[in-house]
């Protein structure tokens, strides 16, 4: 938004309505313009940590709750920011928002789910956020006509979901698993007869238990994380798929959107528009996705969609390469191709690595390691979202179309990772996926029953 640029980002302002003067793709390249979007994201990893203490001593709920109050925080913050500083302090304690909300909301939903519809359930995550997403490309499109003060409204309306997802968990019960986590047994057996509307919860029960047992015998979760027999949860859970979430480019395309279609030769409000546009894809991949995930599985989104998004990427890269040069408006039959490529790659994200990037990791970790697993799931993907928040309007300036083909190449590789590495875990119940790597042809080397798996880690 001009006012916004106008109060905090002058030179920014002024370039961007120079722009016949330099490259389109580098109109917005501006490392304080980046550091604001990105210090949100590094805010939330260092916070991820604290919030796994929360999360496994107090429970999930108590998570949610933190995370709403920093949110709330950080919405007021920036509506009244009055310098840069503000702004940044604002969009910190955003980001601590992010790292609690995060770390326990899809642990939430994967222990409250029955094994049958966990995938659906745990989508609600995703679902919601990309409403989210939408509805605030809507705010943006109504509150960018308010000068010069719509740019605090659209920041400070961020209160409105903080305190309704602090008013909600208030009343939301606590996970069985937590609450057997931490000792109160009839009342995780009350909530666990409850959530699956029966008392016959016998067996589920006494697989909750013994977990339990094993979680309590451990001091260090993440040092456990770090033994043999969880290596594959560690490598596909914790490192490989939070950061392949990130490195399909789609967060870039959508931190950006507005900016990419403005660098494309879209007016302002069109750029709202087209990106609005995209958020509503999301909404709808996500919708598609929680119908038939546990029907399909998570391998065959992961895989169909992948081959949909590399083709999108490598469409988008040979059209700008044609198309987009320096000071020159785009064809407008050659805009519109493009936004329809972008939409179809959203859509394709937003069934696959979007949702199921949060959803395979939460179904991982056995519950002695799952709230630090959680942890270093939010860490890595806010370290590649922040990294790749603070870099790609650089690289859009210095690589130009060339970005979309590293993206496509990217997801080339993760989708051979997907389909060498990681089993099927649709309608497995949580607390038996280990039983998956026992049987898998590379990962049963790792997590065979001998004493290998029970090596003594050495003190730190």
């Amino acid at each position: 938004m001009d006012d916004f640029l106008i109060e905090f980002f002058p030179k920014v302002y002024r370039r961007k309505h120079a722009h016949l003067k330099e490259t389109d793709y580098c109109k917005y390249d501006n490392q304080i313009l980046t550091l604001f979007t990105s210090s949100l994201y590094f805010a939330a990893l260092v916070s991820t940590f604290g919030a796994e203490a929360l999360t496994r001593k107090k429970g999930r709920r108590a998570s949610i709750l933190a995370g709403a109050v920093s949110f709330f925080l950080g919405g007021l913050m920036n509506a009244f920011a009055k310098n840069i500083a503000m702004l940044i302090v604002g969009r910190i304690l955003l980001g601590i928002g992010i790292g609690f909300g995060n770390q326990a909301v899809p642990l939430y939903l994967s222990e409250m789910a029955p094994a049958k519809i966990r995938g659906a359930v745990n989508q609600l995550f995703q679902l919601t956020t990309c409403l989210g997403i939408l509805i605030a490309n809507f705010i943006n499109y109504g509150t960018e006509k308010i000068h010069p003060w719509g740019w605090r409204l659209s920041l400070g309306l961020a209160t409105v979901p903080a305190t309704l997802m602090f008013v909600g968990g208030l009343f939301l019960p606590e996970t069985p698993n937590s609450l057997v986590e931490q000792g109160r047994l009839e009342e995780g057996r009350r909530v666990l007869e409850k959530v699956r509307g029966t008392t016959n919860v016998d067996a589920e029960f006494a697989d909750l238990l013994d977990a339990s047992n094993v979680a309590r015998a451990i001091k260090n979760p993440f040092r456990n994380l770090l033994k043999r027999k969880n290596r594959p949860q560690l490598v596909i859970g914790a490192l490989a798929i939070p950061a392949f979430q990130q490195l399909t480019g789609n967060n870039s395309i959508l931190f950006y959107a507005p900016v990419i279609f403005q660098s494309l030769g879209f007016g302002s409000g069109a750029a709202l528009y087209s990106s609005a546009l995209t958020s509503g894809a999301l909404v709808i991949a996500a919708l598609i996705s929680m119908a038939l995930v546990d029907k399909f599985g998570r391998r065959a989104f992961f895989l169909e969609a992948g081959a949909e998004m590399i083709a999108c990427n490598v469409a988008v890269g040979i059209t700008l390469a044609k198309e987009f040069g320096e000071g020159k408006m785009l064809p407008k039959g050659v805009g519109v191709l493009l936004v329809v490529l972008i939409f179809m790659f959203v859509l394709a994200y937003g069934r696959s690595w979007g949702p199921l990037g949060w959803l395979v990791p939460s179904e991982l970790f056995p519950l002695e390691t799952r709230s630090a697993g959680q942890s270093i799931v939010v860490c890595v993907n806010m370290i590649f979202t922040a990294l790749i928040a603070q870099c790609f309007l650089a690289s859009l300036c210095h690589l130009q179309y060339g970005i979309f083909l590293l993206f496509a190449g990217l997801i080339v590789i993760m989708s051979c990772f997907v389909f060498f590495l990681l089993p099927e875990t649709k309608q497995v119940p949580i607390e038996e996926i280990h039983f998956l790597f026992e049987n898998h042809w590379f990962w049963k080397r790792y997590v065979g029953s001998g004493d290998e798996d029970e090596k003594p880690v050495p003190p730190a």
